[in-house]
């Protein structure tokens, strides 16, 4: 077979995509990169004000809609909703997130289900809502769920979301097996340290932190949100349409190196 051409391959022309958390940080960085891969993009969140700035800057292929991934009770009304609005979704990106730094010994298990429910539960919801109708629709999807470095490596204070994390590689190997010969391909992307506002506000005035980030990965160099956005962007593409149940670090080689 003649190979494609790289704008058909790699390309989401008449694809539409549901980023969660897009509003700002690595969602937006996804966003930008399967706008520009041709997908119309749809950016969820909480915050009206940031999803409306990063919509009016990747431009008229992305819409926003409102959606608390947490309010697990409301995620069928939200899918339903905007199936109506923007037709089935093609691409799902589950990279809403949250974080919560704490001893173990100091934290509650209503601590860890605050970190959970956002990465792992209103993940899943949502996921299933959006897998439902594109089987009905004998349709095809990619969904890929942002998992973390920290899945494979400890790191302390932050076990709610180590744990969180690391049921999400678990989801994408379950998933990936029981979808795939209907149609649906489930992946993962894991970032290493990337070089986003959250990242410097956790490090700021730290020197020695920073120092031993850099030196635990082999690049000497921070991620930038766009390589997270490239890799879900190629994910979602006809070039992977053979890359199912995978978990992509991109990391730098930081969860391996020395």
């Amino acid at each position: 077979m003649a190979p494609q051409p790289l704008d058909q391959i790699y390309g989401l022309s008449g694809k539409t995509a549901l980023v969660t958390g897009g509003g700002s940080g690595i969602g937006k960085a996804i966003a930008q990169c399967l706008a520009a891969s041709g997908a119309k993009v749809i950016i969820a969140g909480r915050r009206a004000d940031v999803l409306e700035a990063t919509a009016a800057e990747i431009g008229p292929v992305c819409a926003t809609a409102l959606l608390d991934i947490t309010d697990i009770g409301a995620i069928a009304a939200f899918e339903a909703a905007l199936t109506e609005a923007h037709g089935p979704i093609d691409i799902l990106i589950n990279n809403a997130g949250n974080t919560l730094k704490k001893p173990f010994e100091e934290s509650s298990i209503a601590d860890f289900d605050a970190v959970f429910d956002v990465h792992v539960r209103g993940a899943l919801e949502l996921s299933r809502y959006v897998i439902r109708r594109n089987l009905a629709a004998a349709r095809p999807g990619s969904i890929c769920f942002i998992s973390s470095m920290t899945a494979y490596i400890g790191q302390p204070m932050v076990h709610g979301y180590t744990i969180a994390k690391t049921a999400i590689n678990g989801v994408v190997r379950g998933l990936s097996a029981e979808f795939a010969a209907r149609g649906i391909r489930v992946n993962g992307v894991a970032p290493g340290w990337i070089d986003t506002e959250l990242y410097r506000k956790a490090t700021q005035g730290d020197l020695p932190r920073q120092q031993k980030i850099l030196g635990r990965i082999p690049m000497q160099a921070l991620g930038q949100p766009e390589d997270i956005g490239w890799a879900c962007a190629f994910l979602s593409s006809p070039a992977a349409k053979y890359i199912n149940g995978q978990v992509l670090l991109v990391d730098g080689g930081g969860a391996t190196g020395f």
